[in-house]
């Protein structure tokens, strides 16, 4: 009986022997590793550098507007000469740039409203990111309690396995010697083959309950992936000593959902305030500068018409055409260079521009209307989720209560169990009962070691899970 005294306090105790091979998993390491490869994670990541993205856009609405052109266009057929000011068909060149600078003086301080909405939606994202990373938590912890459970639960059917094959050697001896009949061999010789059985599907179970576990994380060498064999003690039960009130108004302060809806309250209150901006007058600065080059032939000569001496004609270098150019030049040469074209036909413009609203077909109107029902919405949001909360909350409090108050109790059911077993190998031992009353208190101790291990597994996740509504960061999770 000191073999079962000594499971019974290994059991109770949480100290298994742990595994000493380097590739197995601890749970803090499965937790790592989720969050950090976890698809669902990394999308929520990615909301992050979005809500940062624009957050520099409405920044950027702070700053000037700055574009520059430039244009070079060829041009055949009866144009203006720009020097005489005289129709002629010709090929001519033309060459113009410019820079523009604008700034946003005053939109009825939208892009302010802009600017404080995108650091909301930023919290907002990151609030999302904290409750996708504690999910994820909470999924891996209770995969990796299971295969702790399916592990420890396989030790107990393979001791319990060898006290039947000893008792079963026993019995085989005194049916031999004439002490016992065959039927109380047979029956523990059944009881072997049975538990064998479920000695196969206990591998089976903690085989699945591995290959879920890596699929989670996302590893996909399932074979050589396995957990550390460690039990986990039950501590930090304080936790219960709060009342549900007390963790009902901590976790509506700590909890990411709460966050995420009153972030989501504000967005939509700020889109409420850039939707009325736009019933203001909107002031705006502008500068240009712009200047132009033409390869057009130029005037290269004058001399006085002589069908009209009152009027003077020139010769086009280019084309050798004799036009009427009153104010024709009289130096003679090849077109002006292209930079000293541009510095003597440059010019600036500069301003400011007011803009005043007066009817936009009610467009105005009808999208303040709209972000006023959005954030309605958003508050009765807000009120939705404090409710849910609150009833998650009373939840996991009971269900952590329950879940004690059901390990305590299979805590005496195994003893109790352990106690008869023992009395029923006495009385088997000496022949009062039979192999069959035997098998079945046998059995019954090994149900009530199992359902010891099902509910301290089931306490420590419900546990955690009313922790983290208590505002446990995951960091601080232990088992």
């Amino acid at each position: 009986m000191k073999k079962y005294n000594l499971l019974v306090i290994l059991l109770f105790s949480g100290l298994f022997v742990k595994a000493q091979e380097n590739n197995k998993w601890t749970l803090q390491e499965c937790v790592n590793y989720a969050l950090e490869n976890n698809i669902s994670v990394k999308q929520s990541e990615l909301d992050v550098e979005l809500a940062e993205l624009g957050k520099k856009d409405a920044f950027g609405n702070f700053l000037p507007n700055v574009n520059a052109s430039a244009t070079n266009s060829w041009n055949t057929g009866l144009t203006q000469n720009v020097t005489t000011g005289v129709l002629q068909t010709q090929t001519t060149r033309n060459f113009s740039a410019g820079i523009t600078a604008s700034l946003n003086l005053f939109d009825g301080l939208r892009n302010f409203k802009q600017l404080q909405r995108a650091k909301i939606s930023k919290l907002a994202s990151q609030y999302a990111l904290d409750k996708m990373k504690d999910d994820i938590t909470l999924f891996v912890a209770d995969a990796y309690l299971q295969v702790l459970f399916n592990k420890q639960n396989l030790e107990i059917l393979k001791m319990q396995n060898e006290v039947t094959r000893e008792q079963m050697q026993r019995t085989e001896e005194l049916v031999e010697a004439g002490s016992l009949p065959k039927g109380d061999l047979l029956e523990i010789e059944a009881t072997f083959a049975d538990e064998k059985q479920r000695i196969i599907v206990a591998q089976n179970n903690i085989r699945i309950s591995l290959i879920s576990l890596a699929q989670t994380l996302l590893i996909k060498d399932y074979e050589n992936f396995d957990i550390v064999e460690s039990g986990y003690d039950i501590f930090g039960t304080e936790i219960l000593d709060n009342s549900v009130e007390d963790i009902v108004e901590r976790a509506k302060e700590e909890r990411s959902e709460i966050k995420i809806a009153e972030a989501n309250k504000e967005i939509a209150q700020k889109d409420v305030e850039i939707a009325k901006g736009a019933y203001y007058p909107s002031v705006g600065a502008f500068f240009n500068y712009n200047t132009r080059e033409s390869g057009q032939g130029r005037v290269v000569g004058a001399e006085v018409d002589p069908n009209d001496p009152t009027r003077e004609i020139g010769v086009v270098e280019s084309t050798g055409d004799i036009v009427v150019a009153p104010n024709v030049l009289t130096t003679i040469g090849s077109p002006l260079p292209f930079f000293e074209q541009l510095q003597r036909n440059d010019g600036i413009s500069y301003g400011v521009q007011v803009s005043v609203p007066i009817f936009n077909g009610l467009a105005t109107r009808n999208q303040v209307r709209r972000s006023q029902v959005n954030a309605k919405r958003a508050e009765y949001q807000l009120e939705q989720a404090e409710l849910d909360l609150e009833a998650n909350v009373y939840q996991a409090y009971v269900d952590a209560e329950g879940a004690f108050e059901a390990y305590e109790a299979s805590l005496v059911a195994a003893y109790a169990q352990e106690q008869a077993f023992e009395y029923s190998t006495q009385r088997f031992d000496v022949g009062i009962s039979n192999a069959f009353e035997f098998s079945q208190a046998k059995l019954r101790y090994e149900n009530a070691q199992s359902e010891v291990l099902r509910t301290k597994y089931d306490y420590i996740f419900k546990l955690k899970v009313l922790e983290l509504y208590f505002g446990v960061p995951v960091t601080d999770l232990k088992f």
